[in-house]
């Protein structure tokens, strides 16, 4: 595990040689609220991660177990004019679109409060892991602003319009147990456990064929939200960027070899193969 800082506020760790890569939030006194900086600071993570040909898959994780984040940094914003809340908004929404729009899994490792746009950090990853302690919650109605991280559009797509109308119209807290019920999260863990049953899952994932998680990726985001032909249709070039690739060649001999895999170096494949698929 190779750690280094993107800003003081968040850090990546780097395990299993660079395949998976942990983004961990790292502002404890504020129990991870987003400022500005620290706006900043994750959509910098998620471009340096997003960029590196190495990474197979991603844990966005807090440094402490209190909080993985309470949202917005409401201290900070009750001191912002309404220009300099404008202007901080683009940043705002690449951290949260960073996150959304890694080509990797990412996978969050949810302890403590998730509240607002914390829980919509977690919703912008693919799998949300939970201790058992852990709350969430989006209650910007309640200070007069609505979800503003992805959280609307997210978390209907999640678990169905009338279970997000009522997390969102009344603003309430939700435990760990009935956000796994309700859908919001997918797996709860002992308190505790959450970032270890994180990093085990990414291992899973790293372990396959990097071009084919990243173009299964890419495939159910780009088709999520098209009709059914059209998601064929991506569906259908992606396979293609899959099947005439090394991954494919090496895959398909390991089993006839009864072996495990041996992927190609991954610095052999573009971070979107797509872009380069026949």
């Amino acid at each position: 595990m190779t750690p280094y800082t993107v800003s003081p506020l968040v850090r990546l760790e780097h395990h299993l040689d660079g395949h998976v890569v942990e983004i961990v939030l790292d502002r404890p006194e504020a129990l991870n609220a987003v400022s500005v900086a620290m706006a900043t600071a994750i959509a910098a993570a998620t471009a340096s991660v997003a960029a590196d040909p190495r990474v197979r898959c991603v844990v966005l994780s807090s440094s402490q177990d209190r909080a993985f984040c309470v949202g917005a940094d409401l201290k900070e914003r009750n001191g912002l004019s309404d220009d300099q809340l404008a202007a901080g908004r683009p940043g705002n929404r690449a951290a949260y679109r960073g996150v959304l729009d890694l080509p990797v899994p990412a996978v969050a490792a949810v302890e403590g409060y998730a509240l607002g746009g914390g829980f919509e950090l977690a919703l912008s990853c693919d799998l949300v892991v939970a201790g058992e302690d852990a709350s969430f919650a989006l209650p910007e109605v309640s200070v007069g602003v609505i979800p503003g991280g992805g959280g609307t559009q997210l978390l209907p797509r999640r678990v169905g319009w009338s279970r997000a109308a009522s997390l969102i119209f009344t603003a309430r807290r939700v435990s760990a147990q009935e956000a796994l019920d309700l859908g919001c999260i997918d797996e709860m863990v002992p308190t505790g456990s959450a970032r270890a049953r994180a990093l085990a899952l990414a291992a899973v994932v790293a372990g396959h064929s990097p071009v084919g998680v990243r173009q299964a990726k890419k495939a159910m985001r780009d088709g999520a939200d098209v009709p059914l032909a059209v998601g064929l249709d991506i569906e259908d070039a992606c396979w293609a960027a899959t099947a005439f690739s090394a991954d494919r060649a090496e895959g398909v001999a390991a089993f006839a070899e009864k072996r495990r895999p041996v992927w190609p170096d991954s610095e052999s494949f573009h971070p979107d193969p797509l872009a380069s698929s026949p």
